[in-house]
């Protein structure tokens, strides 16, 4: 009993400081709370935190050896299973998964999985930066990657550590994927993504950039190029929008434009990056995913007035609950039981938002109850910027390309979800093409599932 005290939180910048700078909210554990934090696992028999990793980490004995303050080990451990630690640490949803199965929160507060990853992650970043994998030994086979998401990375860096040979095929100019353009620079610093990246480039893969698989070359000529087996990661870059009058407006973005101008493009650090973006003083958000929340705390870091309107109550808001949170520390309205109606423009400019109350009635298909309209409700909410996050599908551009390959009504890729292998041999498919939109480390989940669906499948051909 003496073991189990008070979780150690993790330090973080002041909310009226950190809402006017992009440098990172959370501040990371000093070895000495490391250390204490992991000295609070009570090393259960039946582990339910690595049953709860879609990475399938052996997460007590990285924790024991950071308890034991041997952080290098600790760092190589989580690597033996887990290529990008320290972007997990910092984005994966643990309250749901490991720290949610954690048996020290049956009684009070689970370890602080993802902040230990972080910890073990940053410090060998730091302090033991040339830590290398054994070289494996070599196997017969090309593999192409479409994608350098979380997907794609896990599933490269997981058949080079086989001993395939790798390339990652990336449409836009910098690799990473949502990790780049998506997740803002104060969640998730774009130095930690390149960090990341090249460990994987160490790994012995091969990543190249400024390639649109479907346009620049299709996955057919990939294949007659020598390729024996293709992953598709290519994520979920098509954005939903609301369809109601004014979604034309000047001032309109979708949340997929303005985070990509943002993060990848730098307009935060307009003039000095050639980014500009014109935001009004007060910005509506729709949605409340976890996409909307770092939306509006990108506007919020731009100098807007900020409000999130989202049609359900707090208890149905998809994001993670630390992002609502630090939004909510941070100045962000909330407008919940309210949805849109009308965007109302002034000389091709938005200019305001009508919007009507909601009430919740049965649950839908998702399971939440169905938000109903009140009759009568409706009212004005003024704005000169607004932007969409209600979620995205599989740009089609690819898999317009591939004639056989099954695909689901929304337009995702149908795969066997043992092997993620499509409905065309050889082609395998993870990440948000396959689901519309899931975590980062649900993404890797499936990269690591296709990599052994891929060697499978690669070793059954070499055999005939």
């Amino acid at each position: 009993m003496s073991r189990i005290k008070k979780r150690i939180d993790m330090p973080s910048q002041e909310p009226k400081q950190r809402g006017r700078n992009f440098q990172e909210v959370a501040l990371g554990y000093s070895p000495e709370d490391a250390a204490a934090e992991a000295s609070r696992c009570i090393h259960c028999p039946k582990e339910p935190c690595v049953a709860g990793c879609p990475v399938e980490i052996d997460i007590p004995a990285f924790i024991k050896l950071i308890a034991e303050e041997n952080f290098a080990e600790a760092a190589a451990k989580i690597k033996e299973k887990n290529s990008l630690p320290a972007i997990c640490g910092r984005v994966c949803p643990q309250e749901n998964q490991c720290e949610g199965v954690c048996t020290l929160g049956k009684r009070g507060e689970p370890i602080a999985i993802g902040a230990l990853e972080r910890f073990a992650a940053d410090w060998e970043r730091l302090h033991a930066p040339d830590q290398k994998m054994p070289e494996p030994k070599k196997q017969e086979g090309k593999v192409a990657v479409v994608g350098s998401g979380p997907a794609g990375l896990t599933v490269a860096a997981e058949l080079a550590r086989i001993g395939y040979e790798v390339t990652v095929f990336e449409a836009l100019h910098v690799p990473g994927g949502v990790l780049s353009y998506g997740i803002p620079e104060f969640r998730l610093p774009k130095g930690i993504v390149r960090h990341e990246i090249e460990y994987v480039e160490s790994l012995g893969v091969r990543l190249l950039t400024n390639v649109v698989i479907g346009r620049t070359i299709t996955v057919e000529q990939l294949l007659d190029k020598g390729y024996h087996a293709v992953f598709i990661g290519a994520g979920a870059g098509l954005p939903h929008f609301l369809n109601i009058p004014g979604e034309n407006l000047n001032g309109v973005f979708s949340a997929n434009e303005f985070l990509t101008r943002v993060n990848l493009m730098k307009a935060y650090e307009f003039p000095v990056y050639d980014t500009p973006v014109k935001l009004g003083k007060k910005v509506i958000v729709v949605g409340a995913g976890n996409t909307a929340m770092d939306a509006a705390r990108n506007a919020l870091r731009l100098g807007s007035d900020v409000t999130i309107v989202y049609r359900r109550s707090r208890q149905e808001m998809p994001a993670r609950l630390a992002e609502i949170h630090h939004a909510e520390e941070e100045g962000i309205e909330f407008r919940l039981l309210t949805n849109p109606t009308k965007i109302i423009g002034e000389g091709g400019w938005v200019k305001a938002m009508e919007c009507i109350k909601m009430e919740l009635g049965e649950p839908d298909q998702s399971g939440r109850r169905r938000p109903v309209p009140i009759s009568g409700s409706e009212f004005i909410l003024d704005c000169d910027s607004v932007i969409i996050a209600v979620g995205q599908s599989p740009n089609p551009i690819l898999t317009k390309s591939l004639p056989g390959l099954e695909m689901t009504k929304w337009g995702t890729v149908v795969v066997d979800q043992e092997t993620m292998q499509t409905s065309i041999p050889g082609i395998f498919a993870g990440g948000d093409i396959t689901s519309g939109g899931t975590t980062v480390i649900e993404a890797m989940g499936d990269g690591k599932k296709a990599a052994r669906g891929i060697h499978a499948y690669l070793q059954k051909k070499a055999l005939v």
